[in-house]
């Protein structure tokens, strides 16, 4: 049981680190776990060994190169889930499918499925990244509903419209498509949020 707890509790502690992007002291860990200081650094300790967590030059715990290492490695799983949904996506609307995921402040996609039966379509690369604020991918980020657009912001004369993947903890993510003329949103936005709902419900 004692076992069982440290564990649970360490991974309460790296889930706290990795939602703070300015990092979280030892203090507001301890407050936010319920447990005294003593036990955040014990915990911490062992983070820090595996790489998994830091401390900065201030003493603030933040994430380490450890996790950002298994977060590269999950990529392909989550491509793999992702697939078969945007395949069908992209067939559907007639439209490069994308499913991209928050990288600190990039966003990155993860993997790219283009349409089979058009003569013309957008190239987008797996493992292209932008600025998180920047086009429909990035903005969808940040969205609990709906959907965004982006028109020429990242490729001249290209059309984005991406949806949220909901309610997969600890995983940031939109699914969205690209085209190089504007998309009718009634029919397609509700397109992209099946498929986010389809990947979502995969990675479940």
């Amino acid at each position: 049981m004692d076992t069982a707890q440290t564990l649970d509790r360490g991974i309460r502690l790296l889930s706290l680190v990795t939602d703070a992007p300015g990092g979280i002291t030892v203090t507001e860990a301890a407050a936010r776990l319920g447990v005294g200081r003593a036990v955040v650094y014990r915990l911490a300790a062992t983070l820090i060994e595996h790489s998994l967590v830091r401390r900065d030059a201030t003493g603030r715990l933040r994430i380490g190169v450890g996790l950002l290492h298994l977060a590269r490695r999950a990529q392909p799983l989550l491509a793999d889930a992702a697939l078969p949904a945007l395949r069908r996506l992209a067939d559907r609307v007639g439209a490069t499918a994308h499913l991209t995921i928050a990288d600190a402040a990039d966003a990155v996609a993860v993997a790219v499925v283009e349409p089979s039966a058009t003569m013309f379509h957008v190239a987008y690369r797996v493992g292209s990244r932008h600025p998180i604020h920047l086009g429909a991918a990035g903005r969808a980020l940040s969205l609990a509903q709906g959907w965004a657009i982006s028109e020429g912001e990242l490729q001249p004369g290209a059309f984005g419209l991406a949806a949220p993947v909901l309610d997969v903890p600890g995983l940031t993510a939109s699914v969205g498509v690209v085209s190089l003329a504007r998309l009718d949103e009634p029919t397609v936005g509700p397109l992209v949020q099946q498929a986010a709902a389809t990947i979502a419900k995969a990675l479940a």
